[in-house]
């Protein structure tokens, strides 16, 4: 028997494929404390206010639009190259911005980091689904969902920090990346069932459920990563450390909610999304109902938990069904379509506020559509979705 079909993965793998996951979260806080910073470097850039935010969001609706096709090459491929491809670029395209002087050609830098994440995210998650099965896998994809509400949490914090010393410093941290690469590189194979390269064809009709409430699913869980600070600096709440700190606890919920999912993972989506979206609409629905700091803290905590709990249901509801052959281009369209959903949260969200009245009203009728899908749920579900944490390969 070949050595490769011997090895069995560990904790090393899982870290790894851990931390790589963490990148792209990276990608999309990191920046968020300087921009302020840059808007007034490049102050005289034409269209400086509407040009600056965009390098922050363009990665995640790069790894939207993109992610599907990532996986379908990772299919096609190899997992392994890719990934690793993937780290270097996300390196070299990362820390341009150290070095480039127009705002044009940083966003366009920007644009190459989407296309990187999009593969390192659908490559990490494919590889952990293809490494483990039943339980740890659920268990593993719980934890990258921990992860990485507890790594947004600091990198927000890092980002700060390093833009004490200028805007451009943040963007070192890139270098991460080519760190994780060289282990990567040593510790991480290509699964062995790569033979045939005659692929089966993309399983789209078994992922449109999953992926359609992946695509509300993602508004709901950016809704308060973006809003939050503005919803408290509306109630009077100017302080960045406050602000900070009360970020960070619904992080810590999300990270709780997510850590919990090992131990419901015996449990169907049919049963466990309802519950997601119930949790998620109710914070949001709490928050419209006060501007009082305590009451908006409290539906914070429920909004971070539902959405802990809803993207590792989500993630092992859609790729537990799928073969090896499969899973790579099953893994990036899940990617994309959540992204997509990040991506049209903010804009949904400044649509219904000027429609409404407001911030607050416009969260409240978000979590009114929640709880409405999370009743719908019950019916757009299949019963015939099984327990999440047994294993179709």
């Amino acid at each position: 028997m070949p050595a490769v079909l011997q090895r069995r993965a560990g904790l090393p793998q899982l870290v790894l494929l851990l931390a790589g996951s963490c990148l792209s979260v990276l990608g999309a806080v990191l920046i968020a404390p300087v921009l302020p910073q840059m808007t007034a470097h490049f102050a005289g850039t034409p269209g400086a206010d509407v040009l600056v935010p965009i390098v922050l969001t363009v990665p995640a609706l790069i790894i939207g639009l993109t992610a599907p096709f990532a996986g379908f090459i990772a299919d096609r491929i190899d997992r392994k190259r890719v990934l690793i491809l993937a780290m270097a670029g996300y390196t070299i395209f990362g820390t341009a911005p150290l070095y480039l002087d127009t705002l044009g050609a940083i966003i366009g830098s920007r644009v190459l980091v989407g296309l990187c994440e999009a593969a390192i995210m659908t490559c990490c998650t494919t590889l952990i689904a293809d490494y483990w099965s039943g339980p740890r896998r659920s268990r593993y994809l719980g934890l990258q969902t921990l992860l990485a509400s507890v790594s947004a949490t600091v990198f927000l914090a890092a980002g700060g920090a390093l833009g004490s010393s200028g805007w451009r410093t943040p963007f070192w941290l890139y270098l991460a990346a080519a760190l994780l690469a060289v282990p990567m590189a040593l510790l991480i194979w290509q699964p062995p069932a790569t033979a045939n390269r005659e692929l089966p064809p993309a399983p789209w009709r078994q992922l449109r459920v999953p992926c359609l409430v992946t695509l509300a699913g993602g508004i709901v869980f950016y809704a308060l990563i973006v809003e939050l600070s503005f919803v408290l600096d509306e109630a009077g709440v100017t302080a960045t450390a406050t602000i900070g700190a009360l970020s960070a606890l619904m992080s810590l919920a999300t990270a709780l909610a997510a850590g919990s999912f090992a131990k419901l993972s015996g449990r169907t989506p049919r049963q466990l999304v309802p519950v997601a979206f119930g949790l998620s609409a109710a914070g949001l629905l709490v928050i419209w109902s006060s501007g009082a700091v305590p009451v908006i803290t409290v539906g914070a905590v429920l909004t971070g938990a539902g959405t802990g709990l809803l993207l590792p249901v989500l993630v092992t509801w859609a790729t537990n069904g799928l073969s090896f052959a499969e899973r790579g281009r099953g893994t990036g369209l899940w990617t994309g379509t959540l992204f997509v959903g990040e991506f049209l949260s903010p804009i949904l969200i400044t649509a219904l506020a000027g429609a409404f009245g407001g911030l607050r009203p416009a969260l409240g009728v978000l979590g009114i559509l929640t709880a409405i899908l999370a009743a719908a749920s019950l019916a757009i579900i299949p019963r015939t979705a099984g327990p999440l944490d047994v294993t179709h390969d």
